[in-house]
């Protein structure tokens, strides 16, 4: 046990999970107490249009990640496992100049496409101009995140950590002083939107000093062409992921109030800051535990283990979370959200099914099972659809959670399969 302890991919993913695990957990602390002030400040309903904003947002994000960190970590780390000088192979510099190239030109799309749409007067007023600051953050935070990904590939996360940590700490700040002065709640996106850009302005900045004051980036034609063919159906299962999580509260929002809407919200916001643990576990152990693993047996029994510990350690924090619901909804939104505590009573076992989702979806990431990875999201917004137009006119909020729940069942069993059928000795 010692042994396999000091070893290199050990001791790095161990250093990475710390700095990982710190970075979350002061972005769990401050995202909860922004959302406690924001919640305070603006009261159910304005708090509910706040979230349904951030909503629509998350829902057009996934248009800005024709190239994720699926393709780009496995082809960065056989760059790495190249010989320099070798002829064989992309540079690193293509690599990352062609990824940043073409997230950049569909997230300004994404952006002008957001913008027409308000422009067209299609939602809310005050929806509206929350989303037009928020939008920008499109612009920044996939194509400048490429550094980030680049980052991960070596498993030394984090320089971008501490970047996140401090804009995190810093936005909190912002927000306080903004909520003491009475700003306008449709300002408050444009808060997001300068966040993403310091942050992405760091990014390069840490990159330049690394590469010796070189940002050494460049498009080359026949890579973006790759990333554009082989990122596709990566892109169209990450859009459909990315539905399938939202749906719920797309849906909620024809048959609640927008007040209702926000004291849902606000107990999912707090649920998918913990389920974000689940996938900081995948993102930090894939590199050492299953990209560079090639033997099938040991590749299966890495896999096992980190299913069984993901389940184990969200289960137990499940339980921790679902004793002090009452405590935490009161403390951190105020009396006004009291009906919260049930739904997020319920809310937080949907870690488990997510948790170990997370961990077999590192094998189709791994084979590059592109087509497998859309089927299984767009089975699960399927069933997550049906569900939820089956079971919210009936039972409301605890109609969406029972949607969120049979759509992660479904991709766990698609990932199950897929783990049986391409590592079967």
């Amino acid at each position: 046990m010692l042994k396999k302890l000091n070893h290199p991919d050990v001791t790095k993913a161990l250093g990475n999970l710390f700095w990982l695990g710190l970075e979350r957990l002061v972005q769990i602390a401050v995202a909860i107490a922004i959302s406690g002030l924001l919640a305070r400040y603006f009261g159910p309903e304005l708090f509910g249009k706040w979230q349904y904003a951030n909503t629509l947002l998350l829902v057009l994000a996934p248009l800005t990640w024709v190239c994720g960190s699926e393709i780009l970590v496995p082809t960065i780390v056989q760059t790495q496992q190249t010989p320099q000088n070798s002829p064989e192979g992309p540079t690193l510099g293509a690599i990352l100049g062609s990824a940043f190239a073409l997230r950049f030109m569909v997230s300004l799309a994404a952006l002008l496409l957001c913008w027409g749409a308000l422009a067209l007067g299609w939602l809310d007023p005050v929806v509206g101009a929350m989303l037009a600051g928020l939008a920008v953050t499109l612009l920044f935070r996939e194509p400048f995140g490429v550094v980030s990904v680049w980052l991960q590939s070596k498993t030394h996360s984090k320089p971008a950590l501490l970047i996140g940590l401090s804009t995190a700490i810093l936005k909190a700040a912002v927000v306080f002083v903004m909520v003491r002065t009475l700003v306008a709640p449709g300002r408050f996106g444009w808060l997001w939107a300068a966040e993403a850009a310091l942050i992405g302005v760091a990014l390069i900045v840490y990159f330049m000093w690394s590469n010796g004051g070189r940002l050494g980036w460049r498009i080359e034609p026949e890579l973006f062409k790759r990333f554009v063919s082989a990122g596709a159906i990566f892109w169209l299962g990450l859009i459909c992921m990315y539905l399938f999580l939202k749906l719920d509260r797309l849906i909620l929002q024809h048959f609640v109030s927008y007040a209702a809407l926000g004291r849902y919200s606000a107990a999912q916001q707090l649920n998918e800051n913990w389920i974000t643990l689940a996938l900081m576990l995948a993102q930090t152990l894939a590199p050492a535990f299953v990209y560079r693993v090639e033997h099938l047996l040991k590749l299966r029994g890495n896999v096992v283990r980190l299913m069984c510990l993901a389940g184990v350690v969200m289960a137990l924090g499940s339980i921790v979370l679902d004793l002090l619901a009452g405590m935490i909804i009161r403390r951190v939104f105020g009396a006004a959200f009291e009906e919260a505590i049930p739904i997020f009573r319920w809310a937080v076992w949907l870690s488990v099914p997510a948790a170990v989702e997370a961990m077999g979806n590192l094998i189709v990431l791994k084979f590059q099972a592109r087509y497998v990875l859309l089927v299984k999201w767009l089975i699960a917004l399927l069933v997550a659809l049906c569900v939820d137009m089956l079971l919210i006119p009936l039972w409301g909020a605890y109609g969406a959670l029972s949607g969120l729940a049979c759509g992660y069942l479904s991709a766990t069993a698609v990932n199950l399969y897929y783990f049986r059928y391409r590592l079967h000795p």
